[in-house]
């Protein structure tokens, strides 16, 4: 089988406007404003997992607390009002405040996420989730919220990191959103869960069998060979095929 072909040919059928209906990114999608984008892009993809359905449901419902301007919302703070009710499985109002007040201390320094990028030397997940995870521990009396942030930044796969990125980063104008400046294409990650893994392995693209950053590095180096410019196109095809096949 050429797996190229076969990837490029499932990339473009599900790559299209008809996927944003049933996918976490239609929210980031709703709003103009990049802080607004930015904030709503790391917090929705903070629940980006199990069932489809209920990330949908519960993302709604998270975001219906925020109002028109989750920035404002952040900016207010007007996350003391919420309480101990979940949010998502095991994620918790209490786990949204930490990452709320993390990020009010963040922009409280940097206009935006993409502006913080733009002056890094190094462009990388890694990067910026130490940025945000200093910042909200900062403003969280010195705890760390391992449920919103991990304490591995060495060895964790920061799935839902690079998912958030994809949505900033990608800016085919079909799916993702493409307003960051910061990064390109090139540069992103895949965003590896078990569906994209479970693909990958059948495929013969992955032979590591941990869910890990090695195994993302492996990944996304065998997807750059394919696609130089625009690697993580290919998790549509790995994520929908894997789901297609439930």
């Amino acid at each position: 089988m050429d797996i190229k072909a076969y990837l490029d040919e499932h990339a473009e059928r599900i790559n299209r406007p008809a996927f944003i209906e049933n996918d976490p990114v239609q929210f980031p999608r709703r709003y103009r404003n990049l802080q607004d984008i930015e904030i709503v892009s790391f917090l929705v993809a903070a629940i980006a997992w199990g069932k489809r359905s209920l990330i949908l449901r519960d993302a709604e419902r998270m975001l219906a607390k925020m109002g028109e301007s989750p920035y404002d919302y952040v900016m207010n703070g007007e996350y003391r009002h919420l309480g101990t009710a979940n949010v998502h499985r095991t994620f918790f109002e209490q786990n949204m405040a930490y990452m709320l007040r993390g990020f009010r201390h963040f922009y409280a320094s940097h206009d935006s996420m993409d502006g913080y990028m733009a002056s890094r030397r190094e462009k990388t997940p890694q990067k910026l989730v130490e940025a945000l995870r200093e910042s909200a521990r900062e403003a969280n009396h010195n705890q760390y919220d391992t449920r919103c942030y991990s304490s591995n930044l060495g060895n964790t796969a920061l799935k839902r990191v690079n998912l958030a990125l994809r949505w900033l980063v990608r800016n085919d104008g079909i799916v993702d959103l493409g307003v960051w400046k910061s990064m390109t294409p090139d540069m992103l990650y895949i965003p590896l869960d078990v569906h994209v893994g479970h693909t990958a392995r059948e495929t013969g693209l992955l032979t590591r069998k941990s869910n890990d950053w090695k195994a993302v590095d492996e990944l996304t180096g065998k997807l750059r060979a394919y696609n130089p410019k625009d690697p993580v196109l290919y998790d549509f095809a790995l994520f929908g095929i894997s789901i297609e096949k439930k």
